[in-house]
C-alpha cells in the first residue's frame, strides 16, 4: 500500500489492525509506530480516507521525500535528542518495521554524528543481512561516500556505499532476469507463484548484497541466472504446496543433470536466508 501510495488504506488497516487481540505486544508497538508517523506525514489522507494518496493543491509541491525530510526535523525540533534515540532502536532492536522507519528517518537528520555511529555499527558482527543493506540505503541517501567492510559469515564484504541501490530498478539488470525467467513459468504453470517469488527474491539479493554469492550472479551466464529461477521457483512451490517436484521444476528451466549441484546450492541458499530471517524475528 505505501509503495503504491494508498496511504488513507494503509491507516485504515493499521487501525483495524489495533483492534485485534491475541498478537504479541512487539506487533502492536510496530503497527502504532508505523500509524503515528503515517498520520503525521500524510495528514490528508488521514482525514479523507483517501486510498489513492492524491496530494491537495496546498502540498501538491511537497514530494514523499520532502514531508518525510520535514517530519524528521520536527521530531528533532521537539527533541535534541531524537538521532541518538533512533540509533538506539536499529542497533539494538531485531529487524522490524519499526527499525525500517527509524532508518528511514535517520536518512534526514543532519549531524549528530549519525554517519559515524552507523558506519562503526554496521561493520561489526551480528547485524541481519537485511539490515545491512537498509542501513547503506540510509547512508547513500545521507550523502557518505567511501567503502564499508561488512561481515558475512566467514566473509568480509567490501562495498562502495554510492553504488548501493535504491529502488529495485537500481539493481544490475541480472537480478530482473531471474524474476522474468520465473515470471514466464509461473504464467503457465502456477500464476499466484510469480508474486511470493518477486518479493522474496527481492529480499534475497539485498541480504546477499555485495558478497562473493552476489558477485556471481551477476557474472554468471544465463545457465547461472536459469540455476537461480529454478530454485526460486522449486522453493517457493514447496513452500505453497508442500510437495517437492524438483524434476518438473529442473525440467522447466533447463537444468540438466550437470547443474543439479548448482541448482541445489542456490535453492539451500534461498532456503537458508529464509530460516535465518524467520529465526531473527
Amino acid at each position: 500500500m505505501l509503495e503504491s501510495e494508498r496511504y488513507g488504506e494503509a491507516m485504515e488497516l493499521l487501525r483495524f489492525l489495533l483492534q485485534c487481540q491475541g498478537q504479541e505486544e512487539r506487533n502492536y508497538e510496530e503497527w502504532r509506530s508505523l500509524l503515528e508517523w503515517l498520520e503525521t506525514a500524510f495528514p490528508y489522507a488521514s482525514q479523507n480516507g483517501d486510498a489513492g494518496g492524491a496530494v491537495h493543491p496546498e502540498d501538491e509541491d511537497l514530494r514523499e521525500e520532502d514531508m518525510a525530510r520535514l517530519l524528521a526535523r520536527s521530531k528533532m525540533t521537539e527533541d535534541a535528542g531524537y538521532p541518538q534515540k533512533l540509533l538506539q532502536r536499529v542497533m539494538n532492536e531485531p529487524l522490524s518495521e519499526a527499525t525500517i522507519l527509524a532508518l528511514e528517518q535517520l536518512s534526514y537528520l543532519e549531524g549528530g554524528g549519525v554517519d559515524e555511529a552507523l558506519t562503526a555499527w554496521l561493520q561489526g558482527g551480528n547485524v541481519h543481512p537485511l539490515l545491512q543493506f537498509r542501513t547503506l540505503q540510509t547512508l547513500r541517501r545521507r550523502g557518505v561516500q567511501g567503502t564499508v567492510n561488512l561481515i558475512r559469515g566467514h566473509e568480509t564484504a567490501i562495498v562502495e556505499i554510492e553504488s548501493v541501490p535504491l529502488q529495485t530498478e537500481g539493481f544490475p539488470p541480472q537480478v530482473s532476469q531471474v524474476l522474468e525467467r520465473v515470471a514466464e513459468q509461473a504464467e503457465v504453470h502456477e500464476p499466484t507463484l510469480y508474486y511470493f517469488a518477486q518479493e522474496l527474491w527481492g529480499q534475497f539479493v539485498m541480504s546477499i548484497y555485495g558478497s562473493e554469492e552476489y558477485r556471481k550472479l551477476l557474472d554468471g551466464e544465463d545457465a547461472l541466472l536459469d540455476i537461480w529461477a529454478g530454485a526460486l521457483h522449486q522453493f517457493v512451490s514447496e513452500s505453497l504446496n508442500g510437495t517437492r517436484q524438483e524434476e518438473e521444476t529442473r525440467g522447466m528451466y533447463g537444468i540438466t543433470d550437470g547443474m543439479r549441484f548448482q541448482f541445489e546450492g542456490a535453492y539451500r541458499a534461498i532456503k537458508g536466508f529464509v530460516k535465518t530471517s524467520l529465526l531473527d524475528k
